[in-house]
């Protein structure tokens, strides 16, 4: 089962489960989640859409009804579903703020809470937890996003360990920027990083993948580039992270 899976990145991945056999429960907010389904099919494989809105706990659970009326066991969930939010913070919309609050954190424990209770008494299953290069720095101008994604990392590798032994693995995937509509559908694509090249997002989607399926804690998704940026951010200060990222994010007029 993929959350998100409408398009972009979680439709990418999507494609690496199709294209290894694996049928595929997918969820998306809007009704280009039938159409994913399509692709998907042509793989070869079976796969059932459910719309649903992510940012609402009776949506998170219609979802999870779906896939339980389905009666298989699900031997992958992917936890993609997630949105942005670019701007100075003292002039973003609250409202916007907790609904990506609710869809990146609430929607992500929430989604686990089920996919977890189900995995454990079948003794097998993998989880993917799509975080992002952000949990591995501060992120003005993406205030409440960068955050976030955070918590996805840190809770993706607190329950692997909590999970070790069950049979059920847990995997981070941390994508830099990749060539989805994210950052334009985030507010950023004035930005340098909005505007800036990108990821293959087939790349970053078989990245996760292959890590997932190789019992790998987290993978940074990208090119070597990314993967340097990454490192370099462990040894770097946090205000020159901080520094460094207001500049790449901020708006441009």
């Amino acid at each position: 089962m993929i959350t998100g899976a409408s398009s972009g990145l979680g439709l990418e991945l999507a494609k690496q489960f199709a294209q290894n056999g694996y049928d595929l429960a997918v969820s998306g907010s809007s009704e280009r989640i039938f159409e994913a389904a399509e692709t998907i099919r042509s793989f070869g494989v079976e796969a059932y859409p459910h719309q649903a809105d992510a940012s609402e706990y009776d949506g998170v659970e219609s979802f999870w009804t779906f896939v339980k009326d389905l009666n298989r066991p699900v031997e992958a969930a992917v936890l993609n579903v997630g949105i942005g939010l670019g701007g100075a913070f003292a002039e973003t919309e609250l409202e916007e703020e907790l609904r990506l609050i609710s869809i990146n954190i609430s929607g992500t424990v929430h989604t686990a809470k089920r996919v977890v209770q189900h995995m454990v008494p079948n003794g097998r299953g993998k989880i993917m937890v799509v975080s992002s290069i952000a949990a591995t720095l501060p992120t003005p101008y993406e205030t409440v996003y960068g955050p976030s994604k955070a918590f996805g990392f840190l809770f993706a590798e607190s329950l692997r360990e909590e999970l070790r032994g069950t049979g059920v693995t847990v995997t981070a995937l941390l994508p830099g920027p990749t060539d989805t509509n994210f950052h334009d559908n985030a507010g950023m694509g004035s930005s340098e990083i909005g505007s800036s090249s990108k990821n293959d997002k087939q790349l970053v989607a078989k990245q996760g993948f292959e890590a997932l399926m190789n019992d790998i804690d987290h993978v940074i998704g990208g090119d070597e580039a990314t993967k340097q940026e990454a490192e370099e951010n462990k040894r770097t200060p946090e205000t020159e992270k901080a520094a460094r990222h207001a500049k790449r994010a901020r708006p441009e007029n």
